[in-house]
């Protein structure tokens, strides 16, 4: 199906053009990055997104991907196709603080605390290390999601020498680091802060100790070592990393990154980094400060806690455009996610998808399937032909569908139903569809199936459905939904039934005849359902009045 019989051509001037004035937020950042560099740079303007490998990759990583690489892809439409990068960073020379409690072998791992995570055995016994196998998890993640990004280690920068230069500015820059940090941290902290973490040459680990800059040019640095020895070593090669918030700065000078964006709960961080940057002789990057994800108590979601919604549970109900669509909305306010959210989010993707071939340039920018086709190697092109398709049916009349059948819902069913509304109704003529039967069928079982429950008629309601059954009984069962939706409708605004409005009639039908306060088009579901299976539902309802 097409949103309409002809297709708008858009040139590339025309979203150049459209782009410069654009208010959706992926090209308001790009107008800002362009301001700083509007012909882009010698070996593309580098964006980057960064990872800590303590953990597996979660949904927190898809969305900051994701949006990063709206960005980018935003830029490269506004200047017409200046170079960029993506850089997907894993903070991997991080000393492990904590045993996760989610991996093997944690007695094992107990024994390395405080250790880089590249130099950990990996407890999963797979890979060199508990940063490889992470580092794996996340190329795995990004692959499957069709993202297109360079993978960089902080270990391989840092063995490698590749952040000697920097790690030596900021030797270079001690005290004017410490300047920055120390007013931002506790007087305990202080005691023991320095901008430079070497790494015993006794126990491997990351040491948390006052450090003194012997010679910055040849990178040497005297510290007192686990053991109380005096230790005089050099701090390049992979011997020391930067604290976080200096590692970061360090990061964006030495690897000469120009947008990065993060969570609200860093905001701090962005601001004493972005000060170090500038004394390390660099520029904080553009970059946009995102909200949190909420529960649907509003409440902040927390792995500990274990609420919120896990990727692979929003991908078990919805579609992962679904999820895209869902976090491409304004990422300044915070999102409660949860499962109530998934269907909306999948039938609004749709329709936002057949409405992009007929829109002119300045409404396609403001479409976020255009944003989101764009946004991986996947589907390079939104405005090429075939980007317009609809969903023969929505999700929620899908939900509706499967939750009447009750017991008896299976895929063979739905598509048996299916026959009555969408033309060649073959699971292999529609893929998307097929898809999002299976996840109808495990949404219904674990959500909707326990909340159904269908109440009696009662007053006007009795006569409204004998009427409906009627009017249905001398319908024609070719008959399309709107002529059945106008059938529905003429019934409800019948006075002698006594409905207040419209709307009151609609959800007495929703109540009665589905078991829920909230349906679908009722000529819609008649239509699919069938004209026999709803008069059958009808006189279930009025059975019990």
């Amino acid at each position: 199906m097409r949103n309409g019989p002809l297709a708008m051509t858009i040139t590339t001037q025309d979203l150049i053009a459209a782009a410069q004035n654009s208010k959706a937020w992926p090209f308001q950042e790009a107008q800002r990055l362009a301001r700083r560099l509007p012909e882009g740079k010698p070996g593309g303007v580098l964006f980057e997104t960064g990872y800590g490998p303590s953990g597996l990759p979660h949904i927190g990583t898809f969305q900051e991907v994701l949006r990063t690489s709206l960005v980018r892809r935003a830029y490269e439409t506004l200047t017409g196709g200046a170079a960029t990068r993506l850089v997907a960073f894993s903070d991997d020379l991080d000393g492990l603080r904590k045993v996760p409690d989610n991996v093997p072998n944690q007695a094992m791992l107990a024994e390395h605390l405080g250790k880089p995570l590249s130099r950990i055995p990996d407890p999963f016994e797979k890979f060199e290390s508990f940063a490889a196998h992470n580092n794996a998890m996340l190329r795995d993640f990004l692959d499957r999601f069709g993202f297109e990004y360079e993978f960089v280690s902080s270990s391989d920068c840092y063995n490698s020498g590749r952040f000697d230069e920097a790690l030596k500015g900021v030797l270079a820059n001690f005290q004017a680091i410490l300047d920055i940090m120390l007013p931002t941290l506790g007087e305990e902290r202080r005691k023991t802060y320095s901008p430079v973490m070497p790494i015993s040459p006794t126990t491997g680990a990351v040491l948390q100790v006052p450090v003194e800059v012997v010679d910055a040019a040849a990178g040497i640095i005297r510290f007192t070592d686990a053991d109380g020895s005096i230790v005089e070593q050099s701090a390049l090669g992979g011997m020391a990393k930067c604290q976080w918030k200096v590692d970061w700065a360090m990061r964006w000078v030495a690897l000469g990154v120009d947008y990065e964006m993060y969570g609200k709960d860093l905001t701090d961080s962005g601001i004493q980094s972005g000060k170090i940057a500038r004394v390390l002789g660099g520029n904080k990057p553009e970059g946009l400060i995102y909200e949190l994800f909420l529960d649907a108590r509003g409440e902040k979601i927390s792995k500990s806690k274990g609420n919120g919604l896990s990727i692979e549970q929003w991908l078990q109900y919805g579609s992962e455009e679904s999820l895209g669509f869902y976090i491409f909305a304004n990422p300044k306010s915070a999102k409660q996610l949860h499962a109530g959210v998934i269907p909306k989010a999948v039938d609004d993707y749709w329709q936002f998808r057949a409405a992009i071939p007929s829109q002119d340039a300045e409404k396609r920018l403001g479409n976020a399937v255009w944003h989101l086709l764009r946004a991986n190697a996947r589907h390079a092109d939104a405005d090429a032909p075939g980007q317009g398709e609809a969903l023969p049916v929505p999700f929620s009349l899908l939900l509706n569908l499967v939750g009447v059948l009750g017991a008896g819902a299976t895929r063979e069913a739905v598509w048996s139903y299916l026959g009555n509304y969408v033309e060649n109704a073959d699971p292999a003529a529609h893929p998307a569809l097929d898809a999002l039967v299976d996840k109808a069928l495990a949404y219904n079982r674990d959500f909707l199936a326990p909340t159904l429950a269908k109440r009696a008629p009662a007053g006007g309601e009795v006569a409204a459905l004998r009427a409906l059954d009627a009017a249905l009984a001398d319908a024609d069962p070719a008959t399309s939904a709107e002529d059945l939706q106008t059938i529905v409708y003429e019934i409800g605004k019948q006075a002698e039934f006594g409905f207040p409005t419209l709307r009151d009639w609609f959800k007495a039908l929703y109540e009665t005849l589905l078991g829920s306060e909230q349906g679908p088009r009722m000529g819609s579901f008649i239509a699919l359902y069938g004209i026999a299976p709803t008069r059958a539902l009808i006189a279930e309802a009025l059975a019990k009045a």
